[in-house]
């Protein structure tokens, strides 16, 4: 049976602290999950991000501040919190000697359906994860992605109100990400609130209704994609030549403190507050002193951008990219 819609906010946290030893792991966390959102928390490794997770669902006590899921609170209610959640951790938790379809069946057992629900439900969720044809396979044949999946799967078959995905992309092949992120979607679309964290700045950006940005154990910002992105400096167009003499006299013939140029990609651009003045502006200009053009592109802030300008540094995959 679904448990009923937990109160908005469902998810509220303040002044969230905790720390072991002398390293301090969160420093006065505040957020708030509406109903029905896909919320992420981006950060690089080591944010604090998994430490969050794991108290909102009671498997870590904080040890300053309150926070409450569906209305309840995560220390004086831990048992109420954990009947309408389920978290999906870094690494799928199956077993490898069952089939996709045995493991569905067993752990809707043991989430106290009865052996034809859980044979009903086990159907759907392999149908609804594009596992059908896997389901008589041993898991421990799946690909990464199909065990992500199969290990998504198990923690919906309660049909949870929230669910709490940490990290669950990490490892996957670009496609079998994809497979997930529609899988999130989907989930949204039915009315579940999605609390996702991630290191992933395309994910975040692909997925989230909001964002909060967390590094050193504080949240640094906060908001949607584009009012994160609208935070750093705007778009730029950027005019590309196909040889050294035509790049060299642009950038003769363009002033400005705004103007950045790439030698090595015989690339420049400008800062554009109104992009098809700007683009006009300077098809002209070039135009004037018969100067040709290989291309011309307008570029946006990502959310790469964004943490490199709030935090001074790129998250991981930025780093390692």
């Amino acid at each position: 049976m679904a448990t009923s819609a937990p109160p908005d906010p469902v998810i509220e946290v303040v002044g969230i602290e905790k720390s072991y030893g002398a390293v301090t792991v969160l420093e006065g966390i505040d957020l708030q999950v509406e109903r029905g959102e896909i919320f992420a928390l981006l950060g690089p490794n080591g944010a604090g991000k998994t430490t969050l997770v794991h108290i909102l669902t009671t498997l870590v006590e904080a040890d300053a501040g309150r926070a409450s899921v569906g209305g309840f609170d995560v220390v004086d209610h831990a048992a109420a919190v954990r009947s309408i959640i389920s978290l999906t951790g870094q690494s799928a938790a199956v077993d490898e000697f069952l089939t996709g379809e045995e493991n569905l069946r067993m752990m809707g057992r043991l989430v106290h359906l009865g052996r034809a629900d859980a044979r009903l439900r086990a159907a759907e969720l392999l149908a609804q994860f594009d596992l059908v044809d896997a389901a008589g396979r041993r898991a421990g044949t799946y690909s990464g992605g199909m065990r992500r999946r199969l290990d998504l799967a198990i923690s919906l078959l309660s049909r949870p109100p929230v669910i709490f995905l940490d990290e669950p992309t990490t490892g996957l092949d670009p496609r079998s990400r994809q497979a997930l992120w529609n899988v999130v979607r989907a989930l949204a679309a039915e009315g579940v609130t999605i609390f996702l964290t991630t290191q992933y700045l395309e994910e975040a950006d692909q997925l989230a209704d909001r964002i909060a940005v967390i590094d050193g154990g504080r949240i640094i910002a906060a908001g949607t994609a584009d009012q994160l992105k609208q935070g750093v400096s705007g778009a730029r167009v950027e005019l590309t030549f196909g040889d050294p003499v035509s790049f060299e006299r642009a950038v003769a013939v363009v002033g400005g403190a705004d103007v950045q140029a790439d030698a090595e990609r015989l690339a420049l651009s400008v800062s554009a507050e109104q992009t098809v003045a700007a683009v006009k502006d300077l098809l002209d200009l070039m135009e004037h002193h018969a100067i040709p053009i290989e291309g011309i592109a307008i570029i946006r802030p990502t959310l790469d951008d964004v943490f490199l300008a709030i935090t001074g540094h790129p998250t991981t995959e930025a780093a390692a990219a």
